[in-house]
């Protein structure tokens, strides 16, 4: 069994670093333990991979996170595991403008950016929670991987699968996508994704604005998709989320106390942050004081356009 064993810097926050990267407490292809572990299946340039990620503290060794992969994808997975859990991730270039942010900044010292290195990963589920409720789409992601994913290789815990491959998701009927709640429109986004993933994939190694462009070249995917799909494939810090229903509202409240906030005035406040963008926000999220978000909900509300 491959192990690799990563000495993050200090402080470190292991559980705030990966939660990013799972939909919904029974997401099917990441899951964390009571204790801790971190369980995740992908799809790498090299097949299936099963990735068990484990903290371990001690007084003599200080904080050590073990990896351990089975799979034909168990080395790919290993040599990027650093870049997974933020190690290519620069907290300190941010600097703070606002007190808030300055705030959660320190609070959050041990937040990282993961990358995985991986585009359909991340674009599939983002493109399920286009313009409807988060709980949907978390369903949608867990009914459509348990019925067409694979079982994924060596001791993954029961109801784990690794997310189908491209040809796979092509193949799936129209009431399935039905069935799981999915439309017509997000289903064809998936599909025309499907037909171009080498090509998306491709994306995962390039600067920000060229692989926003790329992955925006197939129609049903804008910006807000691409963003938050790049925010985890890349690790970019600037990949602002844009068309979010709530997000400017949130940031606008956060910042100046105004409850009408817009993209553009989203962008006004966040122009001190140009190049982390995306850590600002997310700092401020995490921090508060955020205004109620039923107040701004609307009856299919993740985002307001694609």
């Amino acid at each position: 069994m491959p192990r690799l064993l990563w000495v993050p810097p200090e402080p470190y926050d292991l559980a705030r670093t990966l939660r990013v990267l799972r939909h919904g407490r029974g997401d099917p292809a990441c899951r964390r333990e009571a204790d801790g572990t971190w369980w995740r299946t992908c799809r790498t340039p090299q097949g299936p991979v099963t990735l068990k990620i484990t903290e371990h503290v001690s007084p003599a060794d200080g904080t050590v996170i073990a990896g351990d992969a089975w799979g034909p994808g168990a080395a790919w997975a290993l040599e990027t595991l650093p870049a997974l859990l933020g190690a290519d991730d620069d907290p300190a270039a941010l600097i703070p403008r606002h007190r808030i942010v300055a705030q959660a900044h320190r609070r959050h010292a041990g937040l990282r950016l993961p990358r995985t290195g991986l585009v359909m990963e991340s674009l599939v589920p983002t493109v399920l929670e286009q313009r409807i409720t988060t709980g949907s789409a978390h369903y949608a992601w867990r009914r459509l991987l348990t019925r067409y994913g694979e079982q994924p290789p060596g001791p993954a815990p029961a109801g784990m699968r690794v997310m189908p491959p491209p040809q796979v998701w092509r193949m799936i009927p129209s009431w399935e996508w039905h069935r799981a709640g999915v439309d017509r429109a997000r289903a064809t986004a998936i599909l025309r994704a499907c037909q171009h993933a080498p090509r998306l994939e491709e994306a995962a190694a390039m600067l920000l604005p060229a692989a926003a462009a790329r992955l925006q070249l197939i129609p049903g995917i804008g910006p807000w998709t691409a963003a938050e799909t790049l925010q985890r494939a890349l690790g970019a810090p600037d990949a602002l989320t844009l068309g979010d229903l709530h997000l400017p509202v949130q940031i606008g409240y956060a910042l100046t106390g105004r409850r009408d906030g817009t993209d553009e005035l989203m962008l006004q406040l966040l122009a001190p942050y140009t190049g982390q963008r995306h850590r600002a926000a997310r700092l401020i999220l995490l921090s508060g004081p955020l205004p109620n978000r039923r107040a701004h909900r609307a009856p299919h509300s993740r985002i307001a356009h694609l």
